[in-house]
């Protein structure tokens, strides 16, 4: 039985509220980790890793993405905002990271972003250095700039077009549905995803994924994309903030390994002095939601205690 609070804030876009979860454990809590969610999903998916740090002592948080989850409004599924949609997404997870950091001042603060969440964490490490004790990247990558700069100027032609909110087959169909092209057709477009046919089927059951994002959200995305990877950027991060990267083989979005391999080593020459990789044989997209994500947990946890939040 899932143990947690609900809660909203005011967004940093004046209109909407925030909703947000925590999940807070029996007795002093060692740490604090703020999960950021994906792309078509939304906090309440993260559940049972919630619960497994809360079991070992940790505080849990997390928002709704606007666009996401309870946040968006009624037809909202898919749109950030007309413009900014971005630069709104990381002030709303920066308010997070202030009103638990108010709560609990005195010990390790961590961000674990997954997909599109790890892009975000990202653009936070670039705009808020040295506001984390430690940063998780799950499922990240870097396409190629040529790639990006395409996908994003087709994106932003299309808005002025149609309008931030039109849905795209072609830009849908180039990007998050490419994804599942390799993979048995058996598990439907969610197969990319993850080996474990139940979960998927569980996902995709849930009314709140699996919607297919807006031109504007495209745009917004692919922006912070472009910009988490100027080396530029990148050399504003603390250098001294661990970050621990982990991705399946087999994830598509972070180019079969090869594509996080690179973003490790673009943290590394930004001068980042503790980056640890790890790939998972076979795993794919959501590692959280694999076979073997028991252990991807206990991996996880192993990680915090040794880079942040030592054994009590």
């Amino acid at each position: 039985m899932s143990q947690h609070r609900e809660f909203t804030y005011p967004s940093a876009d004046g209109i909407h509220a925030v909703h947000a979860r925590e999940w807070v454990p029996q007795g002093q809590p060692r740490g604090v980790v703020q999960i950021v969610h994906g792309v078509a999903e939304h906090i309440g998916r993260y559940d049972h890793v919630a619960q497994f740090l809360r079991e070992q002592g940790f505080v849990v948080c997390g928002e709704d993405h606007l666009g996401h989850g309870l946040t968006a409004r009624e037809g909202e599924l898919g749109f950030f905002a007309p413009k900014g949609g971005w630069e709104l997404l990381v002030r709303d997870i920066r308010r997070l990271r202030e009103l638990e950091g108010e709560k609990y001042p005195d010990i390790p603060y961590v961000m674990l972003g997954h997909s599109m969440g790890s892009f975000l964490t990202r653009t936070y490490l670039i705009e808020y250095p040295g506001t984390l004790n430690g940063a998780v990247l799950s499922g990240t990558g870097q396409e190629p700039a040529p790639l990006v700069a395409f996908g994003l100027g087709t994106a932003r032609l299309l808005c002025a077009l149609l309008g931030p909110r039109y849905v795209s087959r072609l830009i849908y169909g180039i990007s998050l549905g490419a994804y599942g092209r390799k993979f048995p057709a058996g598990t439907g477009q969610g197969s990319w995803l993850s080996r474990d046919e139940a979960w998927l089927n569980q996902r995709q059951g849930d009314p709140l994924c699996f919607f297919k994002p807006t031109v504007s959200m495209f745009r917004d995305m692919l922006g912070g994309i472009a910009f988490i990877g100027k080396p530029a950027n990148l050399a504003k991060m603390d250098k001294e903030t661990p970050v621990y990267f982990f991705s399946g083989d087999q994830d598509p979005v972070g180019g079969e390994g090869k594509g996080v391999s690179k973003v490790a080593q673009l943290f590394r020459r930004a001068g980042c002095r503790d980056v640890t990789l790890k790939l998972y044989p076979g795993g794919r997209h959501e590692m959280l939601n694999e076979t073997n994500r028991q252990q991807v947990m206990e991996d996880l946890l192993t990680w915090l205690e040794e880079k942040v939040c030592p054994p009590i």
